[in-house]
């Protein structure tokens, strides 16, 4: 597979990785790859914060308890999480958007939200921090 062919990120770039751990992407390959069976469109690569994590429970979405037989450990604030472009784009309209890996966001969810919303809210690596995992 050349370069052309690889699934691009919202840069523009190679879509890098999303987690391994938490293992996350509609089809728990790790990243944020768009598929057409997933009609949840999890292409938006966050770090999740208590706040957003509270939101999805409110919506009906429990994204913290485990759900074992769909390989769901249930997440907790700092896990990267491949999130549906649409929950993302409610979460920010509700003030509660948590922060976006750019480079590993899938280039579809440019469909749902504007490149200026996920720029302004990408998260920044600190070189200080723990590496991403």
């Amino acid at each position: 597979m050349n370069d052309d062919q690889l699934p691009r990120n919202v840069l523009g770039g190679t879509l890098q990785a999303c987690s391994f751990d938490p293992l996350t992407g509609f089809r728990r390959s790790g990243c944020c790859e768009a598929d057409p069976g997933d009609i949840g469109e999890h292409t938006v690569c966050v770090r999740v914060t208590e706040e957003f994590l509270a939101f999805s429970v409110a919506r009906g979405n429990d994204l913290v308890t485990s759900q074992p037989r769909w390989r769901f450990p249930g997440l907790k604030p700092g896990d990267r999480w491949c999130l549906c472009a649409a929950r993302w784009l409610e979460a920010y309209q509700a003030g509660v958007a948590p922060p976006v890996v750019l480079e590993a966001t899938h280039e579809a969810a440019l469909r749902v939200i504007p490149l200026g919303l996920l720029t302004r809210h990408a998260w920044q690596a600190r070189k200080t921090g723990p590496a991403a995992r």
